[in-house]
């Protein structure tokens, strides 16, 4: 045994830490969301002193939902590090494919997946808790349909920095995503958070989805106006991801495509 030898391999680790996203994420961002999305979900829990109605139903429909958007936006920029990590991505632009036909494959294929996610998180809700998600009724499909949205423009973004960046971002496909999570009132509404997270919660479409998923599960009135202003944000946000994302893809093939 080589004291030198086990310090070395330690430094070695060391040197490395501050030079990967990666590690700052292990070490830190994980950690802080978990410490956000629980803390204020056990904050709000407290000062409702766990009189809220449904609360099984509203926190497992939310699981759901946040899944649909986690999904969404995995399968658009961790499909774009595949091909990274296959050394693939100059050779698949050198065919007639374009970016918005690799693009909108992406968006497809994660709508397909997220349909396989959704059959199973419902089904398992049911059969472990015999709780029935399709309590929502027919705003279901709205709702899961603008939360495909707000997936699918943080995927382009991440995807973007990616692609222009480098694989050294490439802890961004699964970080951007849970950054606005907190900020969603996801598991708790929004009254739940200080004054300015409400501020930025409201510039969020998944927040009026969650806000109005609780609403009906309460038994009030259909959420039309929070349905039309997630879709509205969603459009703009995923307008701008998508030209953000074109852009970053013209300036990387202009200083050429590289896997790395």
């Amino acid at each position: 045994m080589s004291p030198s030898r086990v310090a070395a391999m330690i430094m070695r680790h060391l040197y490395m830490f501050p030079r990967t996203l990666e590690s700052w994420a292990e070490a830190i961002y994980w950690p802080v969301m978990d410490l956000l999305i629980w803390g204020l979900t056990t904050r709000w829990l407290e000062t409702t002193r766990g009189h809220v109605p449904f609360l099984a139903l509203v926190v497992l429909t939310a699981v759901v939902f946040w899944q649909v958007v986690w999904r969404a936006s995995y399968e658009i920029s961790v499909n774009l590090l595949e091909e990274f990590w296959n050394q693939n991505l100059a050779n698949l632009f050198a065919t007639p494919l374009n970016v918005h036909e690799w693009a909108l494959s992406l968006v497809a294929l994660g709508v397909i997946k997220n349909v396989l996610t959704l059959v199973v998180g419902v089904g398992t809700v049911y059969l472990l808790y015999r709780l029935n998600i399709f309590v929502v009724g027919w705003m279901l499909p709205p709702f899961l349909f603008s939360l495909m949205m707000s997936g699918w423009f943080m995927g382009f973004t991440s995807s973007a920095l990616i692609i222009y960046y480098g694989r050294r971002l490439q802890g961004l496909a699964w970080m951007l995503g849970f950054l606005l999570a907190p900020f969603s009132a996801v598991f708790y509404p929004i009254e739940a958070l200080p004054v300015w997270g409400q501020w930025l919660a409201r510039a969020l479409p998944m927040t009026y989805v969650f806000e109005g998923m609780r609403q009906i599960l309460r038994g009030g009135p259909t959420p039309w106006p929070a349905l039309f202003a997630s879709l509205a944000l969603n459009v703009v946000y995923l307008t701008a991801s998508i030209v953000f994302f074109a852009r970053m893809f013209d300036k990387s093939r202009e200083r050429g495509l590289r896997d790395s």
